[in-house]
């Protein structure tokens, strides 16, 4: 089969303007939820994509770690190349995919990095090779090969052995706070429903529907 015979027809459901809630994170949260309940594969798993001052972008798959009507928070090393490019540039988007559900979230906004409590907080909630790996890895640079990481690892297990593994001052969250948030839903013969919603003045939400 060649790729130009690959094709799906969407016929789960539509998404109409009375179907949503006033507020995009109430609706983020009702379409989350049935993610989860439909039993997706890492139903948080999300394409952050970033760019460069002069416009190069970037684009990698980050894990979902919290989200209320302030943003969505993302951890990582604040110098990886992720990192750098939002230090220089803030700006980012975010892509939710629940294929099952014939769903995509867009999510564009400004992006700033938490608060060190919030970082020492979920640090701490992380499995402890976690929490090691991220001290082990210098994120995005080269290296020399796999076994730079493995003795790192095996010396730091051993340095953190009964201790306490403190956060890391390079490591920590991000939160990409949105201005434009759309919904879209997989329909019949490609006319899918999509609707925006877009920060207006004095913080309300001004909801449109898009050609497919």
């Amino acid at each position: 089969m060649s790729l130009s015979d690959l094709r799906r027809e969407y016929a789960l459901a539509g998404l109409q303007e009375s179907d949503l809630d006033p507020s995009p994170f109430k609706q983020f949260d009702k379409w989350f939820q049935q993610a989860l309940t439909a039993g997706l594969p890492e139903p948080n798993a999300m394409t952050l994509a970033t760019a460069t001052p002069d416009g190069k972008p970037a684009a990698r798959i980050v894990l979902l770690k919290g989200f209320d009507d302030r943003g969505f928070v993302f951890f990582t090393n604040y110098e990886s190349q992720k990192g750098r490019e939002l230090a220089d540039n803030p700006h980012a988007a975010l892509v939710f995919h629940w294929v099952e559900l014939e769903r995509q979230v867009r999510i564009s906004g400004r992006v700033g990095r938490v608060s060190t409590a919030e970082s020492e907080t979920y640090f701490r909630s992380r499995p402890l090779g976690s929490q090691l790996g991220a001290w082990v890895s210098p994120q995005s640079q080269v290296i020399s090969g796999r076994k730079v990481l493995e003795d790192k690892l095996e010396d730091l297990t051993h340095r953190y052995q009964n201790t306490p593994i403190p956060l890391p001052p390079y490591w920590g969250g991000f939160r990409a706070a949105p201005d434009a948030l759309e919904f879209w839903q997989g329909r019949p013969n490609r006319l899918h429903d999509r609707l925006r919603y877009t920060l207006q003045s004095g913080g309300r939400w001004l909801i449109e529907r898009l050609a497919p």
